[in-house]
């Protein structure tokens, strides 16, 4: 017998121990990381609620306001068509920007591309592979 053989199950018993308290001190963690997102995500869709209420109030008084001017319906709808027009302006402000196609500029070149005269930003691709000078082109493997 070894003089370290008792020892084995101690160090068993170390480890299992010591993931034990690691694996409690991660949940611990993460419980308490919940908690404070749990809470910013609440604060943030009640600040969202309150946004919202307060947008309508200002709706309506724009709305009141056209009525003073103009009769109670055509004021609602002037109403409806400036938040119709804010709300198209803050969607495309949202949506991510698409490359545009080159423009093409007849008699000459697209902006940016290269002085070539063809609008090309590479050289063409020729038609035929180069041959090998001296080679029979009707020979198997072009070879002489």
């Amino acid at each position: 017998m070894e003089p370290l053989d008792h020892l084995e199950h101690l160090d068993k018993d170390l480890v299992d121990e010591l993931a034990q308290v690691a694996r409690e001190t991660v949940r611990d963690e993460l419980r308490e990381q919940g908690r404070k997102r749990r809470r910013a995500a609440m604060l943030y869709g009640a600040s969202g609620a309150v946004a919202l209420y307060a947008g309508a109030a200002v709706a309506l008084a724009v709305g009141l306001a056209w009525a003073i001017l103009l009769p109670a319906w055509a004021a609602a709808l002037v109403t409806a068509v400036i938040l119709g027009a804010v709300a198209y302006a803050l969607r495309e402000a949202g949506r991510p920007k698409r490359p545009h196609p080159p423009h093409r500029v007849i008699g000459g070149t697209a902006p940016g591309a290269p002085p070539s005269g063809m609008g090309l930003p590479y050289p063409p691709m020729p038609t035929a592979s180069p041959g090998v000078p001296g080679a029979d082109p009707e020979s198997p493997h072009h070879r002489t």
